[in-house]
């Protein structure tokens, strides 16, 4: 039998659990499933690619030119008005050298000219004074002529004695001979003026040396750039020969890199190069092939290529490291990720976005995400870390689905996800 004090009790028991088998047994209002929208897609503009794995070559930064400013003359550095970085222009003064010893051998000189030309006035004097000893000669010889005729004429009268005809037929002999012997004279005395003359010319010649080697104490540079480097310095005894400056052009800048002899057939000159430098880490450079070098190292097999890029600003120096890559040689294909195509058994496919869907549908809600798609079949070409050329089918520039959260269908409304480039 239940005690009075258990009846409460189970009756409170009862109550709560005929409560929670209510509660159980209640059926829940179903939540609306949301309706199924556009599947969500990756969208990328095409792009040409190499599929060819790129390498990099090293190099340094050298000037397109450089030009070394030597010493022509011996002397003492007086000054140097430039040094390492500044810009210099054709014709500026950059170092005077002690020119004493220069001026002294351009006095010497001109005054061994002075007195070569002192020779040669004597030497005309003499010629002169030789041309009127020949007239005298012919006088002489005309005035014996006339006497010898007029001898003979009285000689057929018998007017003189024979003996005298014969002395003036001698006299006739020994004038002309003297007018001989006057134009030899002459002849000799002309030409020992012209040999005065020449060695009057060959003095000014040396004068010119002279006085051109006394320019040679002031140095000019002789194109624009920038000093590299200063070899000498103000009291230093400059030597013929001996470098004194060396200014580089940085208009433009010079790497050459080593290529092996595998490599060299993909390459030309013209050709354009990407160059990256170790000091300006993210910035890329575009330059071009400018020689190719037509001897290679016969134990390394390797061939050194000049690659030039623009400096403008010249903020490249000379002596950075570069890293230089070349752009394939043949022209390049489109590249596409391998999950953007959809392959068959006979052709493959990708999905083209064709520009953004608009209704007033998609217009009421604001969203400009929506685009359509087409069905485009292209033809594949090599194939390599997942991507794969298109040999024909998509033009560069055109915008497709590279991947999507569901199967596609031509014409089918799609909506572009966050990540998407945008065309």
């Amino acid at each position: 039998m239940w005690s009075s004090r258990a009846v409460p009790v189970l009756f409170r028991f009862a109550i709560v659990l005929t409560t929670l088998t209510a509660c159980s047994a209640a059926p829940e209002p179903s939540a609306p499933r949301p309706e199924a929208g556009p599947p969500a897609v990756d969208g990328a503009i095409a792009r040409t690619a190499s599929l060819e794995a790129e390498v990099e070559y090293t190099g340094t930064t050298l000037p397109t030119r450089q030009v070394a400013l030597r010493s022509q003359v011996e002397g003492q550095i007086l000054s140097m008005a430039v040094d390492v970085g500044d810009p210099v222009e054709p014709g500026q003064v950059v170092v005077r050298i002690d020119a004493s010893l220069l001026e002294a051998a351009v006095a010497e000189a001109e005054a061994e000219v002075a007195a070569r030309q002192a020779e040669v006035a004597s030497r005309e004097a003499e010629v002169s004074a030789a041309q009127t000893a020949v007239e005298e000669a012919r006088l002489q010889l005309q005035q014996a002529r006339s006497d010898a005729a007029r001898l003979e004429s009285l000689g057929q009268e018998g007017a003189v004695a024979g003996q005298a005809v014969e002395q003036a037929r001698t006299q006739v002999s020994t004038a002309e001979q003297a007018v001989r012997a006057a134009q030899q004279q002459v002849q000799a005395q002309q030409q020992a003026v012209d040999a005065a003359r020449r060695r009057v010319t060959a003095q000014q010649a040396l004068v010119a040396q002279a006085q051109q080697r006394q320019r040679f104490a002031t140095v000019t540079a002789s194109t624009s750039g920038v000093v590299m480097a200063r070899r000498a310095e103000p009291g230093d005894l400059a030597q013929p020969g001996g470098e004194l400056l060396s200014v580089g052009d940085l208009s433009a800048i010079a790497v050459e890199v080593q290529v092996s002899e595998l490599d060299l057939a993909a390459l030309r000159e013209g050709q354009a190069a990407q160059v990256r430098l170790d000091a300006f880490p993210d910035q890329v450079l575009t330059g071009s092939i400018t020689e190719i070098s037509p001897v290679a190292d016969p134990e390394a097999r390797l061939v050194p290529v000049e690659v030039t890029i623009p400096n403008p600003d010249g903020r490249v120096g000379s002596g950075l490291l570069a890293r230089v890559s070349f752009e394939a040689a043949n022209a390049e294909r489109v590249v596409v990720p391998q999950t953007a195509l959809d392959i068959g058994e006979s052709e493959a496919t990708l999905f083209v976005i064709s520009a953004p869907f608009t209704d007033a549908a998609a217009d009421a809600a604001g969203d400009n995400n929506l685009a359509t798609v087409s069905a485009r079949p292209v033809q594949l070409g090599d194939r390599a870390d997942s991507r794969v050329e298109i040999v024909s089918g998509l033009a560069p520039g055109e915008f497709y689905v590279t991947r999507s959260s569901a199967p596609l269908t031509g014409g089918e409304q799609v909506r572009l996800s966050l990540i998407s480039e945008r065309p």
